[in-house]
């Protein structure tokens, strides 16, 4: 496998952020700083919240700067967030729903101050994936439930017509124009 150049790795940020769901939101980066800084600013002074997030943040100054790292890749697809929330929220003793429902109250009306509606309904949606996300594997690591598992789909067999060789040689030249284009699984 040859090396991305910065070229190409520039242009497949390009693409990425061309794609990203917060672009067409409105979502930017100081969207995304204005939402975080004033949402924990809020969190900090909750008589639920804050006494949970001061215990564990020794430096917020770094940890928001994190966080804004983790909302500009999961909005606008940047991938710096280079962290590992499902694991960091595992370690967390006595949190549970009521306490993910007020974060989720406090992020939303956050939202609604600090962004236009196309924005804010983005960083709403994409807060409440993510909650029931840390809700669910906090829950599996507790043994609250089980591991959610699927079950096998049983495949109809399908008809398909004859392949001729010019349909071998198109997907041959398909699959070879794919390669390195930014898609997952590549390093573009």
């Amino acid at each position: 496998m040859r090396d991305i150049t910065p070229e190409e790795r520039a242009a497949a940020a390009a693409r990425r952020l061309a794609l990203a769901p917060g672009r067409a939101a409105g979502v930017t980066e100081a969207v995304i700083q204005a939402q975080v800084h004033a949402f924990y600013g809020k969190v900090r002074t909750d008589p639920m919240l804050g006494p949970i997030f001061e215990a564990k943040i020794a430096d917020w100054d770094a940890h928001l700067a994190k966080l804004c790292d983790f909302w500009s890749s999961v909005t606008l697809a940047t991938g710096r967030f280079k962290g590992a929330p499902m694991p960091a929220h595992m370690r967390l003793t006595g949190v549970g729903a009521q306490h993910f429902a007020h974060w989720l109250d406090i992020w939303r009306a956050t939202a609604a101050e600090t962004c236009e509606p196309a924005a804010a309904a983005l960083l709403i949606d994409r807060a409440e994936m993510i909650a029931r996300s840390l809700q669910m594997g906090m829950a599996v690591a507790r043994g609250e439930l089980p591991p959610v598992r699927s079950a096998p789909v049983a495949q109809a067999p399908v008809a398909h017509a004859p392949v001729t060789q010019a349909d071998e040689q198109c997907g041959r030249q398909d699959e070879n124009a794919g390669q390195d284009k930014g898609r997952p699984g590549s390093h573009a």
